[in-house]
């Protein structure tokens, strides 16, 4: 295999590669010096340089050329408004390497990072690990005192991680720490939430714009937050507190004041000034859970200080600023609450650049196991004994909780509130299968008492009591809800009837509307004056 040309790239060292006479042959000059080495041989190089430095490149590359005759020498005129400035210099530098025709393949490069400016050496390294620059870099140093060879030393940087295995490794257990954090040290096993667990990492540690969780009530937001902000802290990315508030919470005067402050006298029983908790959160994160729940002149005020980092308390006539990153949660369709004018469009379009949903339990049912440990360590924290499942009543409740009879309406704090119950009834610090059974039961009346909280739900618990609706099947406690409220607005049995059977009436010969109802009431045990009678 032929040999591939060595290329070196390089800026001019406008104060180290100066050197007007004869003597320059005698001093360190970090460009030339390059040439000097019989073991680095360089077939082309290309210098960089401003325009208004012509002649001094023009002697460097002269110089060049006769310390290594068999170097093809080329130069460029990069222009930078102030070296110093980084935007500029970055701007110009990659404008220069997106035009450059660079052939890996046949060619090896080198970065030469010794000249330059510290925000020009800067630059080539990031362009150079983002790979604009497909090359390794090559770093000059001067000799010694006691070394009379003018050529200095020289070494290679390759910035290919992959060729470093303990820094790559290192990174990556890193990384792995952080997503266990965020996770709450549980071992997690659905494929989609790990997948959103890592994306939430790479963002929480790039970007400080605004993070929008959205999911059901209970699916872990706030506790997702508020280990978001942990995670910055421990990187040194906030220094501030973590405030927290549920926007459901704020009515009124009273969330202007919350959130923004106010001065004293601002109105009828202000009698101090008061920061607002934006204040409270400046140089660290606020989590505002619910925002849909947010009137439309706070979030005006909202998205003002957000944008700006400034705001007015009320009643005051002089800004404040708070530094803050902002995390906020909902359980809504922010996208709907805009079409029905109750949320900004304009708010929305500013907190959702990042937005990550966070599923539900019945959406995770993999992870139940692993996270039934984790609550029972929770417990055991708090209570400081340890509690345990005997092997049946492990079993059982897990084959319950993954089953489709599990609602997990209320998600993790269901889970939560299921375990803290057995734990607590357990005899001897061992969950049986009768706690379990027990609670089974619990959750299920819960469930249902949830679904059938209309009008007709709570009828019917009062016509059979909780466990008699506990006996039913879906289906049909949906169904009697119905037919018990359609019972309750009718005046008589047939006129209930002919509204419950508006349809099928129609296809029969013979109708007596009132039988059937009658006798579908009967199957349950009911009667219509028991229905009409209710008060």
């Amino acid at each position: 295999m032929p040999r591939q040309n060595k290329v070196l790239l390089g800026l001019l060292g406008t104060t180290l590669d100066r050197g007007q006479e004869i003597t320059r042959w005698e001093r360190w000059r970090p460009t030339v010096a390059l040439f000097q080495h019989e073991d680095l041989l360089i077939d082309r190089f290309e210098l960089l340089y401003q325009r208004e430095f012509t002649d001094l490149a023009n002697r460097v590359m002269e110089d060049i050329r006769h310390a290594s005759p068999e170097t093809e020498v080329r130069g460029h005129v990069v222009e930078f408004e102030d070296p110093w400035d980084f935007e500029p210099v970055y701007e110009g530098l990659h404008d220069f390497a997106r035009a450059y025709p660079f052939d890996p393949d046949n060619e090896e490069y080198l970065l030469h990072i010794s000249t330059g400016t510290h925000v020009a050496q800067i630059c080539m390294f990031l362009l150079t690990e983002a790979r604009y620059f497909p090359a390794a870099l090559i770093q000059t140093s001067p000799p010694n005192r006691s070394n009379r060879d003018v050529a200095g030393s020289y070494r290679v940087i390759d910035l290919d991680l992959s060729k470093y295995d303990s820094i790559a490794t290192r990174f990556q257990e890193e990384q792995d720490e952080a997503l266990d954090f965020l996770k709450a040290g549980i071992a997690t096993r659905n494929a989609g939430f790990n997948r959103l667990i890592e994306q939430i990492e790479r963002v929480a540690i790039a970007s400080r714009h605004p993070l929008l969780l959205t999911g059901p009530t209970g699916a872990g937001k706030t506790q997702l937050a508020r280990r978001i902000y942990e995670l910055k802290r421990a990187r040194r990315q906030v220094s501030g507190r973590f405030v927290e508030v549920n926007c459901a919470t704020l009515r009124g005067d009273g969330a202007m004041s919350t959130l923004f402050g106010h001065i004293k006298g601002a109105f009828t029983g202000a009698q101090r000034d008061r920061p607002g908790l934006l204040r409270a959160a400046d140089g660290g994160l606020l989590f505002l859970d619910e925002i849909g729940e947010l009137g439309l002149d706070e979030q005006a005020m909202l998205l003002r200080a957000i944008e700006s980092g400034v705001f007015m308390p009320l009643g005051s006539d002089k800004e404040v600023e708070s530094d803050f990153q902002l995390i906020a949660g909902t359980n809504r369709d922010l996208g709907a609450e805009v079409r029905d004018g109750k949320f900004r469009e304009d708010l929305l379009a500013r907190i959702n650049l990042w937005t990550f949903r966070l599923p539900g339990l019945r959406e995770r049912l993999e992870d139940i196991e692993p996270n039934l440990l984790y609550e029972l360590d929770q417990y055991a924290g708090k209570i400081g004994e340890r509690v345990t499942f005997n092997k049946e009543a492990r079993t059982g409740f897990l084959d319950f909780a993954t089953s489709p009879d599990a609602a997990w309406s209320g998600n993790f704090r269901d889970l939560n509130a299921a375990i803290t119950r057995m734990a607590t009834l357990a005899p001897g610090g061992r969950i049986t299968v009768e706690e379990v059974e027990e609670e089974i039961g619990r959750l299920r009346r819960s469930w249902h008492s949830a679904e059938d909280a209309g009008e007709g739900g709570k009828l019917l618990q009062r016509l059979i009591g909780a466990d008699g609706v506990e006996q039913l099947d879906r289906f049909d406690r949906v169904q009697l809800a119905d037919v018990v409220m359609v019972c309750r607005r009718c005046s008589t049995l047939s006129e209930a009837g002919r509204l419950l059977f508006a349809i099928s009436r129609t296809r029969k010969k013979n109708v007596n509307d009132a039988d059937r109802l009658r006798k579908y009431l009967a199957r349950f045990d009911l009667r219509w004056q028991e229905i009409k009678a209710l008060a």
